[in-house]
Protein backbone atom coordinates (compact mmCIF):
# COMPACT_ATOMS: atom_id res chain seq x y z
CA UNK A 1 0.00 0.00 0.00
CA UNK A 2 1.29 3.38 -0.85
CA UNK A 3 2.17 6.20 1.51
CA UNK A 4 -0.22 8.49 0.58
CA UNK A 5 -3.27 5.95 0.21
CA UNK A 6 -2.09 4.81 4.21
CA UNK A 7 -2.37 8.12 4.97
CA UNK A 8 -5.96 9.00 3.74
CA UNK A 9 -7.31 6.33 5.15
CA UNK A 10 -6.31 6.59 8.89
CA UNK A 11 -7.11 10.18 8.12
CA UNK A 12 -10.36 9.32 7.06
CA UNK A 13 -10.84 6.55 10.18
CA UNK A 14 -10.18 8.87 12.60
CA UNK A 15 -12.30 11.43 11.50
CA UNK A 16 -15.10 8.93 10.90
CA UNK A 17 -15.16 7.66 14.36
CA UNK A 18 -14.50 10.93 16.14
CA UNK A 19 -17.60 12.09 14.51
CA UNK A 20 -19.85 9.23 15.06
CA UNK A 21 -19.52 9.90 19.07
CA UNK A 22 -21.14 12.96 21.09
CA UNK A 23 -21.62 15.69 20.84
CA UNK A 24 -22.44 15.51 17.20
CA UNK A 25 -25.55 14.09 16.68
CA UNK A 26 -24.58 11.43 13.83
CA UNK A 27 -25.90 7.82 14.28
CA UNK A 28 -25.89 7.03 10.75
CA UNK A 29 -22.20 7.25 10.81
CA UNK A 30 -21.67 4.43 13.21
CA UNK A 31 -22.10 2.45 10.06
CA UNK A 32 -19.24 3.23 8.50
CA UNK A 33 -17.45 4.76 10.79
CA UNK A 34 -14.32 1.74 10.42
CA UNK A 35 -14.86 1.24 7.13
CA UNK A 36 -11.42 2.42 6.46
CA UNK A 37 -10.62 -0.45 9.19
CA UNK A 38 -11.82 -3.14 6.86
CA UNK A 39 -10.28 -1.21 3.81
CA UNK A 40 -6.59 -1.49 5.42
CA UNK A 41 -7.04 -4.73 6.77
CA UNK A 42 -8.03 -6.19 3.55
CA UNK A 43 -5.11 -5.11 1.78
CA UNK A 44 -3.04 -6.73 4.71
CA UNK A 45 -4.66 -10.08 4.11
CA UNK A 46 -4.31 -9.46 0.01
CA UNK A 47 -0.70 -8.85 0.57
CA UNK A 48 -0.07 -11.54 2.81
CA UNK A 49 1.48 -9.16 5.06
CA UNK A 50 0.46 -9.24 9.11
CA UNK A 51 3.55 -6.89 9.97
CA UNK A 52 2.65 -4.22 7.60
CA UNK A 53 -0.98 -4.88 8.94
CA UNK A 54 0.16 -3.94 12.17
CA UNK A 55 2.10 -1.10 11.11
CA UNK A 56 -1.58 0.44 9.31
CA UNK A 57 -2.92 -0.84 12.91
CA UNK A 58 -0.95 1.35 15.12
CA UNK A 59 -1.06 4.31 12.75
CA UNK A 60 -4.84 4.22 12.84
CA UNK A 61 -5.33 3.33 16.55
CA UNK A 62 -2.55 6.16 17.67
CA UNK A 63 -4.06 8.98 15.48
CA UNK A 64 -7.62 7.88 15.88
CA UNK A 65 -7.86 8.02 19.46
CA UNK A 66 -5.71 11.21 19.23
CA UNK A 67 -8.09 12.99 18.20
CA UNK A 68 -11.17 10.81 20.16
CA UNK A 69 -9.42 11.82 23.37
CA UNK A 70 -7.85 15.00 22.22
CA UNK A 71 -9.71 16.63 24.91
CA UNK A 72 -7.02 14.64 27.88
CA UNK A 73 -4.20 17.15 27.74
CA UNK A 74 -6.49 20.58 26.55
CA UNK A 75 -8.34 19.71 30.23
CA UNK A 76 -6.41 17.21 32.68
CA UNK A 77 -3.31 19.27 32.82
CA UNK A 78 -4.97 21.26 35.72
CA UNK A 79 -4.84 18.52 37.99
CA UNK A 80 -1.86 17.08 37.13
CA UNK A 81 1.64 17.35 34.98
CA UNK A 82 1.23 14.35 34.43
CA UNK A 83 -1.86 14.85 32.10
CA UNK A 84 0.67 14.67 28.68
CA UNK A 85 2.36 11.52 29.76
CA UNK A 86 -0.70 9.48 30.43
CA UNK A 87 -2.61 11.26 27.02
CA UNK A 88 0.49 10.18 25.43
CA UNK A 89 0.74 6.65 27.30
CA UNK A 90 -2.73 6.09 26.65
CA UNK A 91 -2.94 6.80 22.51
CA UNK A 92 0.47 4.78 22.43
CA UNK A 93 -1.08 1.72 24.06
CA UNK A 94 -4.37 1.75 22.54
CA UNK A 95 -2.50 2.15 19.38
CA UNK A 96 -0.11 -0.91 20.04
CA UNK A 97 -3.22 -3.13 20.60
CA UNK A 98 -5.05 -1.98 17.55
CA UNK A 99 -1.90 -2.82 15.66
CA UNK A 100 -1.92 -6.25 17.27
CA UNK A 101 -5.46 -6.83 16.28
CA UNK A 102 -5.06 -5.84 12.99
CA UNK A 103 -2.17 -8.58 12.74
CA UNK A 104 -4.00 -11.47 14.20
CA UNK A 105 -6.82 -10.87 12.01
CA UNK A 106 -4.91 -10.85 9.04
CA UNK A 107 -3.12 -14.06 10.19
CA UNK A 108 -5.93 -15.63 11.03
CA UNK A 109 -7.44 -14.65 7.75
CA UNK A 110 -4.58 -16.35 5.83
CA UNK A 111 -4.71 -19.39 8.36
CA UNK A 112 -8.12 -20.03 7.58
CA UNK A 113 -9.11 -19.03 4.92
CA UNK A 114 -12.49 -20.05 4.94
CA UNK A 115 -13.31 -17.95 7.60
CA UNK A 116 -15.16 -14.82 6.75
CA UNK A 117 -13.67 -11.43 7.19
CA UNK A 118 -16.95 -10.39 8.57
CA UNK A 119 -16.49 -13.00 11.21
CA UNK A 120 -12.54 -12.63 12.47
CA UNK A 121 -12.75 -8.72 12.49
CA UNK A 122 -15.92 -8.00 14.27
CA UNK A 123 -15.07 -10.61 17.16
CA UNK A 124 -11.65 -9.24 17.26
CA UNK A 125 -12.77 -5.57 17.27
CA UNK A 126 -15.02 -6.57 20.40
CA UNK A 127 -12.61 -8.33 21.51
CA UNK A 128 -9.89 -5.90 21.98
CA UNK A 129 -12.88 -3.06 23.31
CA UNK A 130 -13.23 -6.03 26.09
CA UNK A 131 -9.65 -6.13 26.68
CA UNK A 132 -8.94 -2.28 27.09
CA UNK A 133 -12.02 -2.48 30.03
CA UNK A 134 -9.77 -5.02 31.58
CA UNK A 135 -6.37 -4.08 31.78
CA UNK A 136 -5.96 -3.73 35.24
CA UNK A 137 -4.53 0.34 36.56
CA UNK A 138 -4.42 1.31 32.87
CA UNK A 139 -8.09 0.49 31.92
CA UNK A 140 -9.78 2.88 30.00
CA UNK A 141 -12.73 1.62 28.47
CA UNK A 142 -13.72 5.20 27.24
CA UNK A 143 -16.76 5.44 24.02
CA UNK A 144 -16.88 1.78 22.54
CA UNK A 145 -18.48 1.75 19.24
CA UNK A 146 -21.94 0.64 20.92
CA UNK A 147 -22.06 4.22 22.45
CA UNK A 148 -21.57 5.93 19.69
CA UNK A 149 -25.09 4.77 18.66
CA UNK A 150 -26.14 6.64 22.54
CA UNK A 151 -28.13 9.53 20.18
CA UNK A 152 -30.08 6.71 18.66
CA UNK A 153 -31.72 4.89 21.72
CA UNK A 154 -34.11 3.47 19.64
CA UNK A 155 -31.76 1.29 17.98
CA UNK A 156 -30.05 0.22 21.30
CA UNK A 157 -32.80 -1.15 23.13
CA UNK A 158 -31.46 -4.37 22.50
CA UNK A 159 -28.60 -3.94 24.59
CA UNK A 160 -30.81 -5.11 27.63
CA UNK A 161 -29.99 -8.60 26.21
CA UNK A 162 -26.17 -7.83 25.19
CA UNK A 163 -25.13 -5.22 26.22
CA UNK A 164 -23.31 -2.03 24.79
CA UNK A 165 -20.53 -4.65 23.85
CA UNK A 166 -23.15 -6.93 21.84
CA UNK A 167 -24.19 -3.09 20.23
CA UNK A 168 -20.24 -2.87 19.08
CA UNK A 169 -20.50 -6.84 17.69
CA UNK A 170 -23.08 -5.69 15.57
CA UNK A 171 -21.73 -2.41 13.93
CA UNK A 172 -18.52 -3.96 13.38
CA UNK A 173 -20.42 -6.63 11.43
CA UNK A 174 -22.24 -4.00 9.56
CA UNK A 175 -19.24 -1.83 8.58
CA UNK A 176 -17.60 -5.29 6.86
CA UNK A 177 -20.54 -5.83 5.19
CA UNK A 178 -20.80 -2.49 4.17
CA UNK A 179 -17.15 -2.46 2.26
CA UNK A 180 -17.46 -6.15 0.76
CA UNK A 181 -21.26 -5.31 -1.02
CA UNK A 182 -19.26 -2.37 -2.19
CA UNK A 183 -16.45 -3.42 -3.09
CA UNK A 184 -18.27 -6.33 -5.04
CA UNK A 185 -21.26 -3.95 -6.21
CA UNK A 186 -20.31 -5.75 -10.01
CA UNK A 187 -21.80 -9.00 -8.33
CA UNK A 188 -25.35 -7.40 -7.84
CA UNK A 189 -26.72 -10.39 -5.92
CA UNK A 190 -23.75 -10.72 -3.79
CA UNK A 191 -24.08 -6.94 -3.23
CA UNK A 192 -27.53 -7.09 -2.47
CA UNK A 193 -27.61 -9.95 -0.32
CA UNK A 194 -24.49 -8.05 1.78
CA UNK A 195 -26.64 -4.88 1.62
CA UNK A 196 -30.12 -6.24 2.25
CA UNK A 197 -28.81 -8.29 5.47
CA UNK A 198 -27.27 -5.42 7.07
CA UNK A 199 -30.91 -3.54 6.21
CA UNK A 200 -32.31 -6.53 7.83
CA UNK A 201 -30.97 -5.91 11.13
CA UNK A 202 -31.15 -2.23 11.17
CA UNK A 203 -34.98 -3.20 10.50
CA UNK A 204 -34.94 -5.40 13.43
CA UNK A 205 -33.34 -3.35 15.76
CA UNK A 206 -35.96 -0.64 14.74
CA UNK A 207 -39.02 -3.10 15.74
CA UNK A 208 -37.40 -4.68 18.84
CA UNK A 209 -36.64 -0.69 19.80
CA UNK A 210 -39.97 0.39 18.88
CA UNK A 211 -41.71 -2.62 20.94
CA UNK A 212 -39.75 -2.30 23.99
CA UNK A 213 -40.07 1.88 24.14
CA UNK A 214 -43.97 0.89 23.68
CA UNK A 215 -44.54 -1.66 26.12
CA UNK A 216 -41.45 -1.56 28.95
CA UNK A 217 -43.02 -1.26 32.25
CA UNK A 218 -42.21 1.93 33.71
CA UNK A 219 -42.96 3.54 36.93
CA UNK A 220 -41.86 7.15 38.87
CA UNK A 221 -39.90 6.86 41.51
CA UNK A 222 -39.64 10.21 43.08
CA UNK A 223 -38.69 13.60 43.19
CA UNK A 224 -35.07 14.41 42.66
CA UNK A 225 -33.47 17.86 43.51
CA UNK A 226 -29.83 17.85 42.27
CA UNK A 227 -27.11 21.13 42.38
CA UNK A 228 -25.08 22.34 39.44
CA UNK A 229 -22.49 24.74 41.82
CA UNK A 230 -20.11 25.27 38.71
CA UNK A 231 -17.20 25.46 41.11
CA UNK A 232 -13.94 26.37 38.70
CA UNK A 233 -10.97 24.07 39.43
CA UNK A 234 -8.93 26.76 40.53
CA UNK A 235 -11.51 28.30 42.86
CA UNK A 236 -12.40 24.55 44.41
CA UNK A 237 -8.40 24.20 44.93
CA UNK A 238 -8.01 27.67 46.77
CA UNK A 239 -8.69 27.19 51.46
CA UNK A 240 -9.56 30.79 51.11
CA UNK A 241 -12.86 29.85 48.78
CA UNK A 242 -13.67 26.79 50.32
CA UNK A 243 -16.41 27.91 52.62
CA UNK A 244 -18.12 29.94 49.64
CA UNK A 245 -18.07 26.70 48.29
CA UNK A 246 -20.18 25.03 50.78
CA UNK A 247 -22.53 28.06 50.81
CA UNK A 248 -23.25 28.08 47.22
CA UNK A 249 -24.31 24.36 47.90
CA UNK A 250 -26.79 25.44 50.48
CA UNK A 251 -28.01 27.90 48.49
CA UNK A 252 -28.76 25.89 45.64
CA UNK A 253 -30.55 23.59 47.76
CA UNK A 254 -32.54 25.56 49.58
CA UNK A 255 -34.14 26.88 46.61
CA UNK A 256 -34.62 23.72 45.47
CA UNK A 257 -36.43 22.53 48.69
CA UNK A 258 -38.59 25.53 48.68
CA UNK A 259 -39.59 24.90 45.11
CA UNK A 260 -42.44 22.97 43.53
CA UNK A 261 -42.13 19.71 43.37
CA UNK A 262 -39.82 19.23 46.26
CA UNK A 263 -37.27 16.96 46.02
CA UNK A 264 -37.26 13.83 48.21
CA UNK A 265 -33.73 13.06 47.66
CA UNK A 266 -30.75 15.73 47.70
CA UNK A 267 -27.56 14.62 45.51
CA UNK A 268 -24.08 16.77 45.00
CA UNK A 269 -22.13 15.92 42.68
CA UNK A 270 -18.36 14.68 42.87
CA UNK A 271 -15.95 16.07 45.28
CA UNK A 272 -18.68 18.75 46.34
CA UNK A 273 -17.04 19.40 49.82
CA UNK A 274 -13.74 20.81 48.78
CA UNK A 275 -11.82 19.23 51.46
CA UNK A 276 -11.52 16.37 53.94
CA UNK A 277 -14.20 16.12 57.27
CA UNK A 278 -11.21 15.10 59.62
CA UNK A 279 -9.78 18.45 58.84
CA UNK A 280 -13.25 20.48 58.77
CA UNK A 281 -15.41 18.64 60.66
CA UNK A 282 -17.73 21.70 61.61
CA UNK A 283 -18.50 20.80 57.57
CA UNK A 284 -19.99 17.88 58.38
CA UNK A 285 -21.84 18.97 61.53
CA UNK A 286 -23.16 22.21 59.03
CA UNK A 287 -24.47 19.27 56.40
CA UNK A 288 -25.56 17.41 59.38
CA UNK A 289 -27.65 20.54 60.55
CA UNK A 290 -29.39 21.31 57.08
CA UNK A 291 -30.70 18.27 55.99
CA UNK A 292 -31.66 17.49 59.39
CA UNK A 293 -33.83 20.58 59.63
CA UNK A 294 -35.00 20.14 56.02
CA UNK A 295 -35.87 16.47 56.78
CA UNK A 296 -34.55 15.00 53.01
CA UNK A 297 -31.59 12.85 52.70
CA UNK A 298 -28.83 14.05 50.23
CA UNK A 299 -26.51 12.00 49.01
CA UNK A 300 -22.70 14.14 48.06
CA UNK A 301 -19.65 13.91 46.60
CA UNK A 302 -16.75 14.09 48.90
CA UNK A 303 -12.58 13.17 49.67
CA UNK A 304 -12.16 10.67 52.18
CA UNK A 305 -9.67 10.30 54.55
CA UNK A 306 -9.62 6.67 56.73
CA UNK A 307 -6.50 6.72 59.20
CA UNK A 308 -4.02 3.87 58.69
CA UNK A 309 -2.67 1.70 61.22
CA UNK A 310 -0.87 3.72 63.77
CA UNK A 311 3.43 2.82 64.39
CA UNK A 312 4.33 4.14 66.76
CA UNK A 313 7.04 7.16 66.67
CA UNK A 314 5.58 7.64 62.90
CA UNK A 315 3.80 10.69 61.57
CA UNK A 316 -0.13 9.98 61.04
CA UNK A 317 -0.76 8.82 57.73
CA UNK A 318 -4.58 8.40 55.86
CA UNK A 319 -5.81 6.54 53.46
CA UNK A 320 -7.58 9.12 51.22
CA UNK A 321 -10.96 8.01 48.48
CA UNK A 322 -12.84 9.74 45.96
CA UNK A 323 -15.71 9.06 47.55
CA UNK A 324 -19.62 9.65 48.57
CA UNK A 325 -21.79 10.17 51.57
CA UNK A 326 -25.01 9.45 52.32
CA UNK A 327 -26.97 11.55 54.99
CA UNK A 328 -30.51 9.94 56.01
CA UNK A 329 -33.45 12.74 56.35
CA UNK A 330 -32.43 13.03 59.85
CA UNK A 331 -28.79 14.25 59.28
CA UNK A 332 -27.34 11.14 60.16
CA UNK A 333 -24.33 9.29 58.00
CA UNK A 334 -23.05 7.51 60.49
CA UNK A 335 -25.21 4.72 60.14
CA UNK A 336 -24.03 4.21 56.43
CA UNK A 337 -20.76 3.30 54.99
CA UNK A 338 -19.37 5.41 52.61
CA UNK A 339 -18.93 4.81 49.18
CA UNK A 340 -15.40 4.78 47.70
CA UNK A 341 -14.57 5.05 43.61
CA UNK A 342 -13.64 1.70 42.31
CA UNK A 343 -12.44 2.45 38.80
CA UNK A 344 -9.84 5.61 39.59
CA UNK A 345 -8.77 7.66 36.30
CA UNK A 346 -5.59 6.61 35.13
CA UNK A 347 -2.51 8.93 36.38
CA UNK A 348 -5.05 11.75 37.41
CA UNK A 349 -6.47 9.63 40.26
CA UNK A 350 -3.85 7.16 40.48
CA UNK A 351 -0.25 6.16 39.07
CA UNK A 352 -0.63 2.49 37.09
CA UNK A 353 0.90 -0.26 39.07
CA UNK A 354 2.87 2.00 41.64
CA UNK A 355 2.01 2.24 44.89
CA UNK A 356 0.56 5.06 46.73
CA UNK A 357 3.29 5.07 49.59
CA UNK A 358 6.20 5.53 47.13
CA UNK A 359 4.69 8.43 46.21
CA UNK A 360 4.23 9.80 49.55
CA UNK A 361 7.79 9.15 50.46
CA UNK A 362 9.21 11.43 48.22
CA UNK A 363 8.70 15.22 48.64
CA UNK A 364 7.10 16.59 46.05
CA UNK A 365 5.43 13.75 43.86
CA UNK A 366 2.66 13.66 45.87
CA UNK A 367 1.55 16.78 43.94
CA UNK A 368 1.75 14.58 40.74
CA UNK A 369 -1.17 12.50 41.23
CA UNK A 370 -4.36 12.01 43.22
CA UNK A 371 -2.69 9.25 45.21
CA UNK A 372 -6.24 7.61 45.94
CA UNK A 373 -7.31 4.28 46.94
CA UNK A 374 -9.52 2.05 44.86
CA UNK A 375 -12.68 1.03 47.04
CA UNK A 376 -13.89 -2.48 47.34
CA UNK A 377 -17.88 -2.76 47.93
CA UNK A 378 -20.46 -1.79 45.62
CA UNK A 379 -23.06 -0.34 48.27
CA UNK A 380 -26.62 -0.14 48.00
CA UNK A 381 -27.99 2.53 49.40
CA UNK A 382 -31.84 2.62 50.73
CA UNK A 383 -33.65 6.07 50.62
CA UNK A 384 -37.28 6.54 51.04
CA UNK A 385 -38.35 6.67 47.36
CA UNK A 386 -35.93 3.50 46.61
CA UNK A 387 -32.76 1.31 46.83
CA UNK A 388 -30.13 3.01 44.90
CA UNK A 389 -26.26 2.73 43.83
CA UNK A 390 -23.43 5.33 43.27
CA UNK A 391 -20.64 5.29 40.15
CA UNK A 392 -18.54 8.54 40.61
CA UNK A 393 -17.15 10.34 37.45
CA UNK A 394 -16.32 8.08 34.97
CA UNK A 395 -16.96 4.73 36.29
CA UNK A 396 -20.58 5.30 34.02
CA UNK A 397 -18.36 4.07 31.14
CA UNK A 398 -18.15 0.66 32.98
CA UNK A 399 -20.92 -1.66 32.57
CA UNK A 400 -20.24 -3.82 35.86
CA UNK A 401 -20.76 -1.68 37.92
CA UNK A 402 -24.45 -0.57 37.15
CA UNK A 403 -25.28 -4.18 36.37
CA UNK A 404 -24.38 -5.50 39.62
CA UNK A 405 -26.40 -2.81 41.26
CA UNK A 406 -29.29 -4.19 39.74
CA UNK A 407 -28.37 -7.56 40.48
CA UNK A 408 -28.62 -6.21 44.55
CA UNK A 409 -31.57 -5.13 43.97
CA UNK A 410 -31.41 -1.39 43.14
CA UNK A 411 -34.16 0.04 41.83
CA UNK A 412 -32.51 3.19 40.07
CA UNK A 413 -28.72 4.60 40.35
CA UNK A 414 -26.88 8.36 41.08
CA UNK A 415 -24.14 9.62 39.18
CA UNK A 416 -22.07 12.15 40.90
CA UNK A 417 -19.25 13.93 38.14
CA UNK A 418 -17.02 16.47 38.21
CA UNK A 419 -16.17 17.74 34.49
CA UNK A 420 -15.49 21.31 35.33
CA UNK A 421 -11.52 19.61 33.93
CA UNK A 422 -13.18 19.26 30.75
CA UNK A 423 -13.88 23.09 29.90
CA UNK A 424 -15.67 23.29 26.54
CA UNK A 425 -14.72 20.18 24.86
CA UNK A 426 -16.17 17.23 23.78
CA UNK A 427 -15.36 14.82 26.56
CA UNK A 428 -18.59 16.24 28.91
CA UNK A 429 -21.09 14.97 26.10
CA UNK A 430 -18.98 11.98 25.48
CA UNK A 431 -19.48 11.50 29.44
CA UNK A 432 -22.89 11.64 29.95
CA UNK A 433 -23.47 9.19 26.51
CA UNK A 434 -22.45 6.48 28.84
CA UNK A 435 -25.30 6.38 30.90
CA UNK A 436 -27.57 6.28 27.73
CA UNK A 437 -26.36 2.26 27.56
CA UNK A 438 -26.53 1.67 31.17
CA UNK A 439 -29.83 2.68 31.11
CA UNK A 440 -30.76 0.57 28.68
CA UNK A 441 -28.23 -2.70 29.87
CA UNK A 442 -29.98 -2.26 33.61
CA UNK A 443 -33.43 -0.80 32.87
CA UNK A 444 -32.73 1.57 35.74
CA UNK A 445 -33.27 5.54 35.95
CA UNK A 446 -30.34 7.43 36.35
CA UNK A 447 -30.06 10.89 38.27
CA UNK A 448 -26.62 12.83 36.85
CA UNK A 449 -25.61 15.40 39.12
CA UNK A 450 -22.41 17.27 37.78
CA UNK A 451 -20.57 20.46 38.99
CA UNK A 452 -20.63 22.04 35.49
CA UNK A 453 -22.85 19.98 33.80
CA UNK A 454 -24.64 18.11 32.28
CA UNK A 455 -27.26 16.92 35.61
CA UNK A 456 -29.96 15.54 33.56
CA UNK A 457 -31.79 12.43 34.26
CA UNK A 458 -32.08 9.13 31.64
CA UNK A 459 -34.97 7.08 32.16
CA UNK A 460 -34.35 3.25 31.38
CA UNK A 461 -35.16 3.61 27.30
CA UNK A 462 -32.15 5.74 27.37
CA UNK A 463 -33.78 9.00 27.23
CA UNK A 464 -32.40 11.97 28.59
CA UNK A 465 -34.58 14.42 30.32
CA UNK A 466 -34.35 18.06 32.19
CA UNK A 467 -30.64 18.73 31.11
CA UNK A 468 -28.74 21.29 32.39
CA UNK A 469 -26.74 23.52 30.27
CA UNK A 470 -22.89 23.12 30.80
CA UNK A 471 -20.72 26.09 32.91
CA UNK A 472 -23.46 27.58 34.61
CA UNK A 473 -25.02 27.42 37.98
CA UNK A 474 -27.99 25.86 38.15
CA UNK A 475 -30.31 23.56 40.47
CA UNK A 476 -32.63 21.19 38.66
CA UNK A 477 -35.84 18.63 40.40
CA UNK A 478 -38.02 16.03 38.89
CA UNK A 479 -39.39 13.10 38.98
CA UNK A 480 -37.06 10.46 37.90
CA UNK A 481 -38.33 7.12 36.28
CA UNK A 482 -37.19 3.94 36.36
CA UNK A 483 -38.80 0.39 35.40
CA UNK A 484 -38.96 -3.31 37.83
CA UNK A 485 -38.18 -5.29 34.83
CA UNK A 486 -34.91 -7.45 35.47
CA UNK A 487 -33.61 -7.83 32.34
CA UNK A 488 -31.25 -10.92 30.48
CA UNK A 489 -28.43 -8.83 30.31
CA UNK A 490 -28.69 -8.27 34.31
CA UNK A 491 -28.83 -12.18 34.76
CA UNK A 492 -26.28 -13.30 32.26
CA UNK A 493 -23.48 -10.56 32.83
CA UNK A 494 -21.31 -9.60 29.69
CA UNK A 495 -22.06 -12.88 27.64
CA UNK A 496 -21.24 -10.70 24.17
CA UNK A 497 -17.76 -9.73 26.10
CA UNK A 498 -16.97 -13.21 27.34
CA UNK A 499 -18.03 -15.08 23.58
CA UNK A 500 -15.28 -12.59 21.72
CA UNK A 501 -12.52 -12.92 24.60
CA UNK A 502 -13.13 -16.86 24.04
CA UNK A 503 -13.27 -17.18 20.67
CA UNK A 504 -9.90 -14.71 19.94
CA UNK A 505 -8.41 -16.32 22.60
CA UNK A 506 -8.68 -20.01 20.10
CA UNK A 507 -7.77 -17.97 17.43
CA UNK A 508 -4.98 -17.69 18.87
CA UNK A 509 -4.43 -20.84 20.25
CA UNK A 510 -4.88 -22.23 16.57
CA UNK A 511 -2.16 -19.80 14.93
CA UNK A 512 0.21 -20.80 18.01
CA UNK A 513 -0.26 -25.05 16.87
CA UNK A 514 0.36 -24.08 13.52
CA UNK A 515 3.42 -22.08 14.39
CA UNK A 516 4.98 -24.93 16.31
CA UNK A 517 3.49 -27.44 14.02
CA UNK A 518 6.68 -30.03 12.33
Amino acid sequence: MSRRRLIVLVALGAIALTASYPPLPLPILSFFAITPVVLLIRQGVLAADPRAAFRYGWWYGLVTNALVLYWMVVALWHFTPFSALGYVATIAIIGLLTGAMFWFVVRIRLAVPALPLWVALPVAWTALEWLIGHLGDVRFPWLGLGTSLADAPILVQWADIAGARGVTLWLAWCNVMVVEAAIDVRRAPYAVRRFGAVIATVLLALGYGAWRMKTLPIRDVGVIGMVQPNEGFKEKLDPGHADSVLSTLFSLSRGLLAGSPKPQLLVWPEAAIPGYFVDHPQWDGAISAFVGEHRVPLLTGGLNAELEEAIPGARRAYRIFNAAFYYDSTGDRARYPIYAKHYLVPVTERVPFVPVRFFRAIPGLANWSGGFRPGKEWLVYASPIGKFGVVICYESAFEDATRIYRAHGADFFLNVTNDAWFGTTSAPAQHASHLVLRAIETRMGVARAANSGITEFVDPLGRAYAATKMNEAAAVAGVLRTSDVIPLYVRLGDWVGTLVAVLTLGGAGLLLKRRFRP
